[in-house]
């Protein structure tokens, strides 16, 4: 997977993505969410995550209490040891990873706590969420780190 290729190809769309979005019109939305879940279906079958795990290396998740107990608890630690451990405040006042790639992220790309993996990371690349038109400039810059997203959003503008 060339990251650089991906990214670049992110930004030369990026102008056509918002113009697209901008374009449709409020009776559209429905439609927008039953095409968007059906493509990503489709293109997920297509790409293996396994092969890239870009967002594992690139995209530093928020993370909830939840997800520390959950991460605790399948790690068998204590909520604290695991915040001292993985984590850090970042700007926002959040819990993110210490250090990226992410610490759980193995050689083969597979994830160790993949079972009590953030919320944030079970969402990613959130092609598949309800309501999608308000998440839509997320989606746009999602593009430049995930391959699976920039195919949809492609197959997404020729259907309408």
């Amino acid at each position: 997977m060339d990251l650089d290729a991906l990214r670049q190809r992110a930004k030369q769309e990026e102008k056509i993505n918002k113009s697209f979005f901008k374009s449709l019109k409020k009776n559209q939305l429905r439609e927008l969410d039953n095409t968007i879940h059906y493509l990503h279906e489709e293109v997920f079958e297509e790409i293996d995550c396994l092969e890239c795990a870009n967002c594992c290396r690139s995209l530093g998740p928020r993370i909830t209490d939840r997800d520390i107990e959950r991460m605790a608890s399948g790690l068998r630690l204590k909520p604290q040891e695991v915040v001292s451990k993985y984590l850090r405040i970042d700007e926002d006042k959040d819990y993110v990873f210490k250090t990226m790639p992410c610490p759980f992220l193995m050689s083969d790309n597979y994830c160790s706590i993949y079972a009590d993996r953030p919320k944030a990371c079970r969402e990613y690349p959130h092609t598949d969420r309800k309501k999608f038109f308000q998440i839509h400039a997320l989606t746009i810059k999602n593009c430049e780190t995930c391959p699976a997203v920039l195919e949809i959003l492609n197959r997404l503008r020729k259907e309408f």
